[in-house]
């Protein structure tokens, strides 16, 4: 018996990486999946094919589980609500949605051309819309929906060089929890996950040094696709039905909880703040709980991490 027994899940993605370990894992506990992949280069910028989803596929098959594949690009509406239509014509259900689906067009901002902007947002920010909003009535209809979402410590934490990914990371954690919020009462359930994973989007970020270079053999002998792959799988669990809107880092073996947004010091002035006043008075009370804009990796962030 699996965690998801009788469940129906869409994996975006699941053609490579942190996707493709999610969909597997899926139908090894019990899943009917649907492996959804563009089969794209990482930024994007090819055509697509449909040979890494159906490969996915066919692994579930003859494993002996059932799945099905979907090579439509998640940010395209109408295409994501044909997924949803696959799963309920093949699979008489839809349950949770798995959704790592990304790619990268790094740079400096002040270098970023709109076109990378775009690329990137239509992915990830309206790509995970896409897959939540065709996805919401049905499960709000049949009380019973998870949502396990891809966000990043390049938005939660900061990355040089990857503005358009951490802003659109960022804003589906925001996402993320309305979603959670809106749907409690109907048990629609939603969390987001930051990963940390050798996968194609980690491998792609430059060696600057020997460090990094490192840093990278680590990565690649500890930190493996298939542990944040668990989490979701284990989030879209029925046992998991009390945990929503919930922001999880996977790194390795370790599962961590993050915190979220919260104001941490109040200063007020009964006369009121004028500029002047603000300068002399509240920032120097507030600095030291200011946050650096110096990348802290002994804290574990910002590593430019996602699916792919």
């Amino acid at each position: 018996m699996g965690v998801l027994n009788g469940k129906v899940v869409l994996v975006t993605g699941g053609g490579n990486g942190i996707g493709r370990e999610c969909a597997l894992i899926a139908a090894r506990e019990g899943a009917k999946v649907v492996v959804n992949d563009l089969g794209s280069s990482l930024n994007g910028a090819d055509e697509g094919s449909a040979g890494p989803a159906e490969t996915v596929a066919q692994e579930i098959i003859a494993a002996g589980g059932q799945a099905v594949s979907n090579s439509e690009s998640v940010t395209s509406y109408a295409s994501v609500q044909g997924m949803v239509q696959q799963a309920l014509d093949t699979f008489g259900g839809l349950h949770a949605v798995i959704n790592p689906a990304g790619i990268l067009r790094d740079g400096m901002f002040h270098k970023m051309s709109e076109a990378d902007w775009d690329a990137v947002i239509a992915v990830h920010l309206r790509g995970t819309f896409n897959v939540c909003r065709a996805t919401i009535e049905h499960f709000r209809e049949q009380q019973d929906g998870a949502y396990v979402l891809y966000t990043s410590t390049s938005g939660l934490l900061g990355n040089i060089g990857q503005a358009n990914y951490g802003a659109a990371k960022m804003g589906i954690a925001g996402l993320s929890r309305i979603i959670g919020m809106e749907g409690a009462a109907k048990n629609v359930r939603s969390n987001v996950i930051a990963p940390v994973a050798w996968t194609r989007m980690t491998q792609s970020v430059p060696v600057k040094d020997e460090a990094a270079a490192e840093r990278r053999k680590t990565m690649a002998a500890t930190i493996r696709a298939d542990q944040p792959a668990i989490l979701s799988v284990a989030l879209c669990a029925d046992d998991a039905k009390h945990v929503s809107g919930q922001i999880f880092g996977a790194r390795g073996d370790d599962i961590q909880l993050y915190s979220q947004p919260r104001p941490i010091m109040n200063l007020n002035k009964e006369e009121g703040w004028s500029p002047s006043s603000i300068i002399a008075e509240c920032f120097p009370q507030m600095q030291e709980k200011f946050y650096s804009v110096i990348p802290n990796r002994q804290m574990g962030g910002p590593v430019p991490v996602q699916a792919g």
